[in-house]
């Protein structure tokens, strides 16, 4: 009987680690990324590292293979959260798109499947997060981050990849790497 006890409590122990490490590696897998170039593989920043917190209306202009699409969003983002709705030029919903805790939800019935919302959320840290972690993590990405003035420069060694420029009510983002660009428009202030 002392034996079986015995076994029992060191098949669980052994089980209980088990269950122990195993949660400590799945937490590392876990962390959120995007690759923005071949290798470079960009972890997503918490959201405490916004540089203003912002809720505002924001009207979006984006191209694509030589496509172009309109858009309107509803951007709410500060310290524990980033929420962003997308409306078409109707007003009507097109897709919500939630960050918080590290986790993503994002839900559209028109927009493809194959859009993945971690890439929203990288550009969008890319244009207003906080310079000298987004230089970190890019740096841990293999990238380097350049900037003069309003303008940041993502760079994979010598090859500009990413290039944003902010002005007053304004943002440019140009993805030179992928090849699609968008304006964003709002009050930016």
């Amino acid at each position: 009987m002392k034996k079986e006890k015995k076994a029992t409590f060191v098949f669980l122990a052994v089980i209980f680690l088990f269950c122990i490490c195993s949660c400590a590696t799945r937490a590392k897998e876990e962390r959120l990324y995007v690759y923005l170039a071949d290798g470079a593989r960009f972890v997503l920043l918490p959201t405490a590292a916004i540089e203003k917190p912002m809720d505002m209306a924001q009207f979006i202009s984006a191209s694509f293979m030589d496509q172009s699409h309109f858009f309107q969003a509803w951007v709410r983002a500060n310290e524990t959260a980033m929420d962003i709705t997308l409306f078409n030029e109707l007003g009507a919903a097109m897709g919500d798109l939630s960050y918080r805790d590290g986790i993503i939800s994002f839900y559209s019935r028109v927009l493809p499947r194959s859009l993945r919302p971690e890439y929203i959320v990288a550009d969008f840290q890319l244009c207003f997060y906080d310079t000298a972690l987004l230089r970190r993590s890019l740096e841990e990405a293999g990238l380097s981050l350049a900037v003069q003035g309003n303008t940041r420069r993502i760079y994979n060694r010598r090859d500009l990849i990413i290039e944003i420029e902010r002005a007053p009510g304004k943002v440019n983002f140009i993805n030179h790497l992928r090849g699609y660009t968008y304006t964003l428009e709002g009050d930016f202030e």
